[in-house]
């Protein structure tokens, strides 16, 4: 019994890494489709959230499934409670990138990008898919050093952020008030995709230190 306890404790795990590999395509279309207005590219992310949907629906039903029958405690506790909250996260990043796609659609077949803010928007996207690539590793691995990295990360794309704006305020902004909207959307969906990983992290952090990142600072320090 307690084996195949711990077997569903580990399927946890596997289902939330899988769930970044999922998030982290989706990005990867939903950037592309917004840059060159691929209408295709934007359909498919948008009908692929289901899956994705679909796995936070499986790793809800586990954990609260687990808490009923096994009444966890300790580190068993931690696993489900933040598997849970990472699970939500990567629900709401898999949302985000479907923003993304329905804006490349909106706008199509125009890109929603004009020409002069085309490579901060591909950086956005490259640090995003980054992100979530390095937000899995760390769940798989449960590495706390690469989980306290991700706010670096987050700081550049608060910087590529801050850089839409100033270009859209620019006394050369040519594009007009709809354009204008669709980007600072966009590069909202953009930095709260990078916020969630962030999130996703820092409860690995949790998980295998029982701190919060804050309280236990750099730990090669």
């Amino acid at each position: 019994m307690r084996d195949a306890y711990h077997e569903e404790l580990d399927g946890l795990s596997d289902k939330l890494v899988e769930m970044t590999r999922l998030v982290r395509s989706a990005m990867a279309r939903a950037s592309t489709a917004l840059l060159d207005a691929d209408l295709r590219l934007a359909e498919e992310v948008i009908s692929a959230d289901e899956h994705v949907n679909k796995i936070e629906t499986d790793i809800e039903e586990t954990v609260f499934d687990l808490m009923a029958r096994q009444q966890p405690v300790a580190s068993d506790l931690r696993t489900l409670i933040t598997s849970l909250r990472m699970a939500g996260d990567l629900e709401r990043m898999g949302d985000l990138a479907v923003h993304l796609a329905k804006t490349a659609r909106r706008r199509h077949p125009e890109s929603a990008i004009p020409p002069e803010l085309h490579a901060t928007v591909l950086e956005m996207g490259q640090i995003a898919e980054r992100m979530i690539a390095k937000a899995g590793s760390v769940i798989a691995s449960q590495d706390v050093q690469m989980g306290l990295e991700l706010d670096a990360d987050d700081d550049q794309m608060d910087r590529l952020h801050r850089r839409l704006f100033d270009t859209m305020l620019s006394p050369k902004w040519k594009h007009g008030v709809e354009p204008a909207v669709d980007i600072s959307l966009a590069g909202r969906y953009f930095e709260r995709f990078a916020d969630h990983a962030v999130h996703v992290a820092e409860d690995v952090v949790y998980l295998v230190t029982g701190q919060h990142p804050e309280d236990i600072g750099d730990i090669a320090d």
